[in-house]
């Protein structure tokens, strides 16, 4: 039987104060930011029935941190009445997006058809914003599902993105920047994103020169969001667990420190 040694201690130790703080059912308080507010802002002033475009633009590897996101972005504009054009620009977002916003309508008891529909994915992702600017039908003639693009009653009268309120894009990559290069500048859609936290730092220029209308970054996001919506989800429980962690690595950091010092102390006098 293997020896356990101190880095295994270390992981053991952190999956038990991962694990305690978990059960203990802490709600840490999370003051929203700015940025935060300003999407609640937006997504809450729209009026029910607007049409609204979401692109699942990011990879399974990201969902931990994604699907907080994207649940607290759908279980708002779901709850509000806003219809939703689900597309995505990755194939591995195409089904996770289709998922959450069945999930999600699930909760609401919303139609599929008349209240959201998903269009799936489109490769060259360049090429389908732009021809999605000149026609919606021609560029996605089935939907994910393959009902023919007329059969879907939410999509009757939806051309191109004149007839759509925003765009958001839900991310852990560099896509957003190509809905606001593409579709923003070009066609003068409104852009906004709910992104992970290591594309924040990407994404702020954007939003400082008012090319993004409004952003959502990171599980601290995600906790800000449902705690703005007063509905609990998996991004309030997470943030509490990466809080834990990194109290916990913090902690062995200055105890290995203590440890160092000492014991090279120790040699000198030796």
């Amino acid at each position: 039987m293997m020896r356990l040694q101190g880095r295994h201690w270390a992981f053991l130790g952190l999956i038990a104060v991962v694990t305690v703080t978990m059960l203990l059912g802490i709600r840490p308080a999370v003051v929203p930011s700015a940025d935060t507010e300003r999407m609640y802002g937006y997504l809450d002033s729209l009026p029910a029935g607007t049409v609204l475009m979401v692109s699942f633009d990011h990879e399974a590897s990201s969902l931990p941190e994604i699907a907080p996101l994207a649940q607290a972005f759908l279980r708002h504009a779901m709850s509000r009445g806003l219809r939703l054009i689900g597309v995505s620009l990755l194939a591995e977002g195409t089904g996770i997006g289709y998922r959450l916003m069945s999930q999600t309508a699930d909760e609401y008891g919303l139609k599929y058809g008349t209240d959201y529909v998903h269009l799936g994915f489109k490769p060259q992702y360049i090429a389908a914003i732009l021809s999605m600017g000149e026609s919606l039908s021609k560029t996605y003639p089935e939907d994910y599902s393959g009902n023919e693009y007329g059969a879907l009653p939410l999509l009757s009268g939806i051309s191109n993105y004149d007839d759509v309120a925003g765009v958001v894009s839900i991310a852990d990559g560099s896509l957003t920047t190509h809905w606001i290069e593409y579709a923003g500048a070009r066609y003068g859609v409104r852009v906004s994103a709910f992104v992970t936290a290591a594309m924040v730092t990407t994404y702020d220029p954007y939003l400082a020169s008012g090319q993004m209308y409004a952003m959502v970054g990171g599980l601290r996001g995600a906790a800000e969001y449902e705690g703005l919506i007063e509905i609990g989800g998996s991004g309030t429980r997470a943030m509490l667990a990466q809080t834990a962690a990194h109290v916990y690595v913090i902690l062995l950091i200055i105890i290995g420190n203590v440890i160092y010092f000492r014991l090279r102390s120790k040699r000198r006098e030796a």
